[in-house]
């Protein structure tokens, strides 16, 4: 497998270990988020650290793959991006629907946010006076 995969408590972190990100290497990478769905820890961080190349059909996978996240409720967040690849989403208008950080340590601090935001919006027991 072309990933490493690291669980936190509430967020995993899945890193490629290859510098070019091609669409069969997005497949594997969305393949391995989104069995996090599944789990407990249903929020991931994508560290492109290492990634210094990816091709447009992987940048379009990986923008996709975001909006599964959040279509799921879960947090999708991508940390470390390289110029290069930057500029790949940046040419293919995505980086603006992207959530990303400059380090992973901001890409937790998103994902603490929005699990409160999403406690806050799926609470219940909300009430609002009408006055």
């Amino acid at each position: 497998m072309e990933v490493k995969i690291d669980t936190k408590e509430k967020f995993t972190v899945v890193t490629p270990i290859l510098t070019d990100l091609t669409v069969n290497i997005a497949a594997e990478i969305e393949k391995t988020c989104l069995k996090q769905l599944e789990t407990p820890v249903r929020n991931v961080v994508l560290q492109m650290e290492q990634v210094i190349q990816i091709e447009e059909q992987a940048a379009v996978r990986i923008a996709e793959l975001q909006q599964q996240f959040y279509e799921k409720s879960a947090s999708f967040v991508i940390c470390s991006i390289s110029e290069k690849v930057e500029a790949t989403f940046e040419k293919m208008e995505l980086l603006d629907f992207l959530n990303s950080t400059p380090t992973e340590s901001e890409a937790w601090d998103i994902v603490q946010m929005e699990e409160i935001e999403r406690e806050l919006l799926d609470g219940d027991d909300m009430e609002f006076d009408a006055n």
